[in-house]
């Protein structure tokens, strides 16, 4: 079986977003935070640690736990009429009462890097420019990465958000996959997921995917993060047993993660340089 892992094209892509940094004008992403969320905060800083090492200047606007629906609202619109900034994201989970996907709309879409604003899945959804959320993103740059053939394969991804497997159903469409997407409702879900030589697990429940739910030589690519009692990661993939099915497989942690953070990075580099 092969691993695939992210490292390295992350770094390439890391390589490359530092060149395009330094041959134009810096770039900034401001990203607003209002949780207290251990994990997400850590993967905040983990994003300015990564901008500052290929040249981008990254803003943490952390409003706190307790923040207001319209205080990040107000924030939003006015960092997106800020010249000064060229990528802008907000950070999940929210406080009670206030909703991503209708914050994310306050989000310029020409700064939208993390593709939340709704008119970016849309612009995606029709086949025209946009910044697609880069863990979809990251998953279709690993397929390229390892030369995964997708005209004509079975794809299923399993997993309906609109950060993940609804803009990934997309990307393969658009690569001429033949896409079916599952999720909570669906029936029977492993004679479904086993038809697949692409399967994509984005739900975000831990060991979801077992072996009976993967054709033998399937590519199988883990898009779950789940906190483990060790302060570990794992992944909606049961690594052991799939391993032992399918021909190719993403690890978790180590996977689609660290390719999802370069790509966040080069969409704002890319941002900075719109006309």
């Amino acid at each position: 079986m092969r691993k695939l892992s992210g490292k390295d094209l992350a770094q390439a892509i890391r390589a490359q977003t530092a060149a395009e940094v330094e041959a134009g004008p810096q770039p900034r992403l401001a990203v607003v935070v209002a949780t207290g969320d251990e994990a997400s905060l850590w993967y905040v800083r983990s994003i300015a640690k990564a901008a500052a090492g290929v040249g981008i200047a990254a803003d943490i606007v952390d409003l706190g736990p307790d923040a207001r629906p319209e205080q990040i609202r107000e924030s939003l619109i006015r960092l997106s009429g800020d010249s000064g900034v060229h990528g802008l994201m907000l950070q999940t989970p929210l406080p009670p009462g206030a909703s991503a996907q209708e914050l994310a709309g306050a989000i310029d879409p020409r700064k939208d890097v993390d593709g939340a604003n709704p008119l970016s899945l849309g612009r995606l959804a029709a086949g025209l420019p946009a910044f697609a959320p880069a863990t979809a993103a990251a998953v279709m740059a690993l397929l390229d990465h390892y030369e995964v053939e997708l005209k004509g394969r079975r794809a299923v991804v399993v997993g309906r958000s609109t950060v993940v497997g609804k803009p990934l159903a997309h990307l393969l469409l658009d690569r001429h996959a033949t896409v079916t997407v599952c999720h909570s409702r669906t029936r029977d879900l492993a004679s479904v997921t086993s038809a697949a030589e692409v399967l994509v697990a984005a739900v975000g429940r831990a060991g979801l995917i077992g072996a009976e739910h993967v054709a033998p030589g399937a590519v199988v690519i883990d898009v779950g993060t789940n906190p483990t009692e060790d302060g570990g990661l794992t992944g909606d993939v049961d690594f052991e047993a799939v391993s032992a099915k399918a021909e190719a497989l993403t690890p978790v942690p180590g996977g689609v993660g660290p390719v999802t953070t370069a790509l966040l990075l080069r969409h704002t580099a890319r941002a900075a340089n719109l006309p």
